[in-house]
């Protein structure tokens, strides 16, 4: 079948979702006024560190490219060795209706609670029960977020070496950008444009000179490198957002737009035929499709991650509450397009597809690998080099998931200073032991090496749905409590409940059963950490359900 005849019917599927289902959540489920006060504005949360005021473009910017890492690429990278089809039909539906529903509740449910992250709101919406465990399962969430993030980055430095000096000129760049906006009142769009124009002009410099960290530090260099970038996340953690993140975070707007507006103009002109089967069900070594397609795909459809970046740090910056539909529901999408991309990718643009998705644990391995080679076919049909074409696809993969993984410390910083907060332990609401704290463990898991790469995906997938869901549950809650329509969450919250909890289950007798043999495919830290995950989600649903009870025989007394 030719893409763009599929391409042109997902793209009316989202226009109609933006047009149409967020518009109805703007007015009847959440009540948006352009008149309500958001954290930004309160005088007594602004910092300028964390809680700012920001033009609405600059915040979608921000907000895209801090959910857009490198897992809508990673995930229906590895999933489409089920074949396209499910691939694509839970990356659109789930994000119409599913993920952008999420992300959009997320961010104003954070804005009406002071920019607090979900777990925290988890405490006061259900029960302070909730708050811990719920902030215990995303700690242990961004701790593999860390890792993952990490370890894809490493891959892409390590096989396109081309790719260090353009991404590492970026960061130098954008606190540049960032000095002469916030300080000295240069408007951000021209320096912006200029400098996604210079990251080109460095992909060529790249291309001609490729810096290889093995020629430098003895070792693996993938691990080497993971270890550096976690090191650069933690300091850009604690940076004000204005410095570093704001500025990075337009440009790859920018970046995205040309780069997505490049792929298709490629895909248009190729007219490539889908190589990848519409169905293939019983792949060699993978685990059954359902429910695994739907954590194996997470952030292209829906993720839990989102809801923590929307209310955690977006919500800190809202300058307009009504700029929540763009930026939440709209962000999504953006985020659906680029699955969609990475779908096609590997099943249009792998003329060999079969040699690449031989095996599951071939096509999770070198998933982003395959992301670059694919989408690097439609780039060669605008007469791009292969060389340059790759390099500029993986500049755009290393952008979005490093950008990931600054927000991701971030709001792990964030996370330990609620705990500190909340255990009374003052010494975690420290910036800088918070931070220590939030990625300091990653380490260890990088360091175990590529051999964890499976399990620990399986367990992000998992686990980063496990709490959409439960940030789901949160803002159901609050919806009953305000006498709100609720079906709009209570139908995806129920889904992924079920499926996270079937899908955990499943992973967990997979591993315990393999554990201590030759074949085994995770180990007992892995298998410890689904485990006390697995315990928290089905203590949360408890907590939930008398929760509602209560309010519901509440309702019926008055």
């Amino acid at each position: 079948m030719s893409v763009v005849v599929v391409l042109g019917a997902l793209a009316l599927f989202y226009f109609f979702g933006y047009r149409k289902w967020s518009v109805y959540l703007a007015e009847k489920v959440f009540g948006l006024s352009a008149d309500e006060r958001t954290p930004a504005h309160d005088p007594n949360l602004r910092d300028d560190v964390d809680y700012m005021p920001v033009d609405k473009h600059v915040l979608w910017g921000h907000h895209y490219t801090s959910i857009a890492g490198a897992a809508p690429i990673i995930g229906p990278a590895v999933a489409v060795i089920w074949g396209w089809v499910p691939a694509l039909i839970w990356i659109v539906f789930g994000t119409i209706f599913m993920g952008a529903v999420h992300d959009f509740g997320a961010l104003v449910l954070g804005a009406r609670h002071q920019g607090r992250t979900m777990g925290d709101i988890a405490g006061e919406v259900i029960h302070p029960r909730v708050r811990l465990l719920l902030q215990v399962v995303i700690y242990f969430l961004i701790w593999v977020v860390l890792a993952v993030f990490a370890f894809a980055i490493g891959v892409l430095f390590t096989k396109y070496p081309a790719t260090v000096i353009p991404v590492n000129f970026e960061i130098f760049v954008a606190i540049g950008i960032g000095y002469l906006f916030y300080k000295k009142g240069v408007p951000i769009l021209w320096p912006s444009i200029i400098a996604l124009v210079l990251l080109y002009v460095m992909v060529a410099v790249g291309v001609n000179f490729p810096l290889r960290l093995d020629a430098v530090l003895p070792g693996d260099a993938m691990i080497n490198w993971a270890i550096l970038l976690l090191i650069y996340a933690a300091v850009a953690s604690v940076m004000p957002i204005w410095l570093l993140l704001q500025p990075r975070d337009f440009i790859n707007s920018h970046q995205l737009i040309v780069g997505l507006s490049l792929l298709i103009l490629g895909l248009l002109v190729l007219h490539p035929e889908i190589q990848a089967p519409a169905f293939n069900l019983n792949p060699e070594g993978a685990p059954p499709i359902l429910p695994l397609l739907f954590v194996t795909i997470a952030c292209g459809s829906i993720s839990g991650f989102h809801g923590l970046v929307g209310s955690g740090t977006t919500s800190k910056q809202l300058n307009n509450m009504a700029d929540a539909r763009a930026i939440g529901y709209g962000g999504m999408l953006g985020e659906g397009t680029l699955a969609v991309i990475a779908t096609v990718a590997v099943a249009a643009g792998l003329s060999d597809w079969g040699s690449h998705y031989h095996s599951w644990n071939s096509s999770g391995i070198n998933a982003i690998a395959n992301f670059v080679a694919g989408a690097g076919t439609f780039l060669e049909a605008l007469y791009l080099p292969k060389g340059w074409a790759q390099a500029v696809v993986a500049v755009l993969a290393i952008s979005f998931a490093a950008t990931s993984m600054d927000t991701a410390a971030r709001i792990q910083r964030l996370v330990v200073a609620e705990l500190g907060t909340q255990l009374g332990w003052n010494f975690l609401t420290n910036r800088y032991v918070a931070t220590a704290v939030a990625v300091g463990p990653a380490i260890p898991l990088v360091l175990a090496g590529p051999k964890v790469w499976g399990p620990l995906w399986m367990l992000f997938g998992t686990t980063n749905q496990l709490i959409a869901a439960m940030s789901l549950l949160v803002l159901f809650v609050y919806l009953y409590r305000a006498q709100k329509p609720t079906m709009v969450i209570a139908v995806p919250m129920l889904f992924l409940v079920a499926m996270t909890l079937v899908a955990m289950g499943m992973n967990l007798m997979t591993w315990l059963s393999s554990y201590g043999t030759e074949n085994a495919t995770a180990g007992m830290l892995t298998i410890t950490l689904g485990t006390v995950i697995f315990v928290c989600e089905i203590w949360m649903v408890v907590e939930a359900v008398l929760i509602l009870q209560k309010l519901k025989a509440d309702r019926a007394a008055s």
